[in-house]
């Protein structure tokens, strides 16, 4: 076993409530490995809720998460306007990210892109909310464009 491999099932038990968690949801996972020497998580939530049980489930089981887990839950836009009722399908996959005490926009970039200089596409999608790309809250919702 590499030490690559040792170090995911590692972390696969520490955050085994979260994987818990992600079947009680729903969840479909497309990726779960080791990036940057951090357990990757990436996935589909049929709902905001579901999604944010997630975080929740991540936030319990180690307050210090971003030192060792990186988690890209989208929402599944039809599956979240289908069961919400209202009748309206969106057709392209929204992803979200909630900032956290330390982020930056670099920061938020570099998970998702693999690249910091990226960061004004995630400032650009929010200016609704965003006046300052380095003004941002823990707490706040973020789009994050493809």
């Amino acid at each position: 076993m590499t030490s690559t491999d040792q170090k995911l099932e590692e972390l696969k038990g520490k955050y085994a409530s979260v994987f818990s968690a992600v079947g009680q949801q729903g969840i479909s996972l497309s990726h779960v490995n080791i990036q940057d020497n951090k357990l990757y998580i990436a996935g589909t939530a049929k709902s905001e809720d579901a999604k944010n049980k997630i975080w929740d489930a991540i936030k319990q089981a180690n307050p210090s998460w971003q030192n060792e887990l990186i988690a890209d839950i989208t929402v599944d836009q039809q599956a979240a306007s289908a069961s919400a009722g209202t009748g309206t399908v969106q057709h392209s996959q929204a992803r979200t990210y909630t900032v956290q005490s330390g982020d930056s926009l670099s920061k938020i970039a570099q998970q998702f892109y693999g690249k910091a200089t990226e960061y004004n596409k995630i400032f650009e999608a929010n200016r609704d909310k965003l006046s300052d790309a380095k003004k941002i809250q823990p707490g706040q919702v973020l789009n994050i464009p493809e």
